[in-house]
């Protein structure tokens, strides 16, 4: 019920290549965590399920405050925040040993301070565990994002406060690629059309709703595809590449 395509259903079987894609960083994360996690935009709670067991307690802040206390009810064992960031003004210095961050930054005004307030609630070598779009593999505009960035444009701004810093990012096996070059494909039918450019000229609040529509007809039109890979994608199709130029996900972990 929460669900668009910015909120990438888990259940809408045209939205599950990036359902799996994101399902993934919460996968890996699970193989690092302990101790006491933050995740910060928890949005559906994608991938709670396998981050519970590795830690022993987890905090979500979200703004979201239906989707905060459907959460909360789910998981009353666990703490569920509702919290426009930054700052992150109701956590203590010092608090968590992880600190997740999936496909949240790219919202995110004033990134720099959320960058500062994640190293300052982090204990000493606690690590940020963060994802977000790669600039240099998106399709379209996403007129819900403020930014997104290239590796160098994360890793820059992480250094404002972390020095150890590890980049990698999201690619995939050949059902991966062969789906994303089908989009590609798709994507630039769509725009051939927008011979004004309105997609970086017009304001990004004007755009959001037409992108939502033509981004679920797009994804419902793969799903038909003779060849349909929505279906067969899982989150092991998916893996960590060192070639952040090539990633769809850029995935970083950075040490306090």
């Amino acid at each position: 019920m929460f669900s668009s395509t910015e909120i990438t259903s888990n259940t809408i079987i045209s939205d599950n290549p990036i359902h799996q894609r994101l399902f993934f960083a919460y996968w890996v994360a699970s193989q690092m965590v302990n101790g006491n996690v933050l995740e910060i935009g928890c949005g559906l709670g994608r991938g709670l399920e396998v981050i519970f067991p590795k830690c022993d307690s987890y905090t979500a802040l979200d703004k979201n405050e239906q989707l905060i206390e459907h959460l909360q009810a789910k998981y009353p064992q666990h703490r569920f925040i509702t919290h426009y960031i930054p700052p992150l003004d109701s956590l203590e210095d010092d608090s968590f040993d992880y600190v997740l961050c999936f496909q949240v930054i790219e919202h995110i005004s004033n990134d720099k301070l959320l960058v500062q307030e994640i190293y300052r609630v982090l204990k000493p070598q606690g690590k940020l565990i963060l994802s977000t779009p790669n600039i240099k593999q998106s399709l379209t505009r996403n007129p819900w994002h403020i930014r997104e960035y290239t590796a160098e444009d994360l890793e820059k701004l992480l250094h404002i406060s972390f020095e150890k810093i590890k980049k990698q990012g999201v690619w995939g096996n050949e059902k991966v690629e062969r789906y994303h070059e089908e989009n590609r494909k798709a994507v630039a039918k769509w725009k051939k059309w927008d011979i004004l450019n309105l997609e970086h000229r017009l304001p990004r609040w004007i755009l959001q709703t037409p992108y939502n529509l033509l981004n679920r007809i797009n994804r419902n039109r793969l799903l038909k595809n003779p060849n349909a890979l929505a279906k067969e994608i899982d989150y092991t199709d998916y893996f960590l590449t060192e070639n952040t130029e090539k990633a769809l996900d850029l995935f970083f972990v950075a040490e306090k």
